[in-house]
């Protein structure tokens, strides 16, 4: 048994470094896939500026791009629309979600793979994460806030909810093409407030919410030459 696992160490360190040697010395970054804009109006969400923090700012690449709003509908739920865009230096510009979460004071539940239908049928393939937070109150206690948070990453040719298998999908281009896509990912998020504020709403009610939200936003979502970002991917 220690035999096959320090043969299988072996092959996953073999194959690593002849993938190094194989890449090119100097890849070129392809367009970007989608446009940096979100909508103002979403089938009677009415958007407003969301805050790009300093922390962020510091941490990520400088050539790191950024569109983010946040959504109020006319019965008062909010959602949280955010979308990152790498620069050159996409290791340190892009990530998944579950990187950042924790710094913001959620802890990861649970994860899941989500198919939202678009256009009329087509499903759209999304990681969904459940995270929850403490919250301090002035009498001491410490509720937990739960919350949603639904992301998928868009590459120039290629979109996926996977981190690793758009890990792969860079390897792929950059041992046969000699280029990295320039990847940005999406997150559509929102709490359950169920107990908190009003409109109270259920895990059920707010996944609804925010999956009938993302349905009608994704079509409005367009690549840089203003194409339907949707049809536009393979």
């Amino acid at each position: 048994m220690i035999t096959r696992r320090l043969i299988a160490v072996q092959l996953v360190l073999l194959v690593a470094f002849i993938t190094i040697f194989l890449l090119p010395e100097q890849t070129k970054s392809s367009p970007a896939g989608i446009a940096m804009t979100l909508p103002n109006f979403v089938d009677g969400w009415i958007a407003d500026d969301a805050e790009v923090t300093a922390r962020e700012r510091e941490v990520l690449a400088k050539d790191t791009e950024f569109a983010r709003k946040i959504y109020t509908s006319p019965a008062g739920d909010q959602i949280y629309v955010s979308i990152v865009m790498s620069g050159d230096d996409m290791t340190n510009s892009i990530h998944r979600p579950e990187r950042c979460l924790p710094a913001q004071g959620w802890s990861l539940q649970s994860t899941e793979k989500r198919s939202v239908p678009v256009n009329g049928g087509s499903g759209l393939e999304l990681t969904r994460l459940r995270n929850v937070r403490a919250i301090e109150q002035p009498n001491g206690s410490r509720p937990l806030l739960h919350n949603l948070n639904y992301y998928w990453f868009i590459g120039y040719k290629d979109m996926t909810p996977s981190h690793l298998e758009r890990t792969g999908i860079d390897l792929r281009d950059r041992i046969l093409h000699g280029y990295s896509q320039r990847w940005a990912y999406v997150t559509v998020a929102a709490n359950i407030t169920k107990g908190w504020m009003r409109p109270e709403r259920t895990e059920e009610q707010a996944t609804a919410i925010v999956e009938k939200f993302i349905a009608e936003l994704a079509p409005k979502l367009q690549r840089p030459d203003g194409r339907q970002l949707l049809l536009a991917q393979r």
